[in-house]
């Protein structure tokens, strides 16, 4: 599997791991259409990835990824913001069917969309630096590209609606508290410590270890479809409120 036409997403091979840092580092790697795009796509790519058994996650420089970024205004063509939304079910599910274990590594702020790609993979393990949360509602929309979904499983639904609903913003050790981060590690050893839980998972059984992952991921693929379609939508009736006005 060849990833070189990536433009804003680096892939290394270590062994059976393969690697991607999401790679807009002036931005603190937020994510403009073309890179929603190539999440959308490499997702789907990895999953036919016969050469890759573990999959990492994280950020250039001092971001992991602060989500959409506002610099650069929703589309204001409906055709095109329909894609975007489109492209928004498509990432969770390609992450959600992909069987090979992901880890994510939060090197820095994971904020919106950022905070669904760091909580979406299976391990998440967040550098002592790293804050999170889903600021959605802070710019005017639904928490709806996946955190209505993902974060009452983690940690439960009165501490996600709290969350949600204030779009507050928690360091790596707080999020470690209530069970949304598996790991809080030094800063400079978090490398060291994704590719640690990676090497172990490469060195594991592989089919017992992804069939485990895929068990697990059906109750989360239910949620999905039970709660994605009606958030989403809310989510794109707020973007034409705010592009109208």
């Amino acid at each position: 599997m060849d990833y070189k036409n990536y433009k804003y997403i680096l892939v290394e091979r270590v062994g059976k791991i393969l690697r991607l840092t999401l790679n807009r580092p002036d931005r603190l790697n937020a994510v403009n259409p073309e890179m929603h795009t190539e999440i959308t796509n490499i997702f789907h790519d990895i999953r036919g990835d016969r050469d890759a058994d573990v999959i990492t996650i994280t950020g250039a420089g001092r971001g992991f990824c602060a989500g959409a970024d506002l610099k650069e205004p929703l589309p204001t063509d409906k055709e095109k913001l329909d894609i975007v939304f489109k492209e928004a079910r498509e990432i969770l599910i390609n992450i959600l069917e992909i069987e090979k274990p992901i880890i994510s590594g939060l090197n820095g702020p994971a904020t919106g969309l950022g905070a669904t790609l760091a909580l979406f993979p299976d391990i998440v393990v967040a550098s002592d630096r790293a804050k999170i949360g889903d600021t959605h509602v802070k710019v005017g929309l639904t928490a709806g590209d996946g955190g209505a979904v993902i974060w009452p499983i983690l940690v439960g639904v009165n501490k996600a609606k709290e969350l949600l609903m204030t779009g507050r913003v928690i360091t790596a050790l707080e999020a470690k508290e209530i069970g949304l981060v598996n790991y809080v590690v030094p800063h400079e050893a978090l490398d060291n410590k994704v590719m640690e839980i990676a090497q172990e998972l490469a060195n594991g059984h592989k089919m017992a270890i992804q069939s485990t992952k895929k068990a697990v991921n059906l109750y989360i693929k239910w949620m999905l479809n039970q709660v994605f379609d009606y958030s989403c939508t809310m989510e794109y009736q707020c973007a034409m409120n705010v592009l109208n006005g």
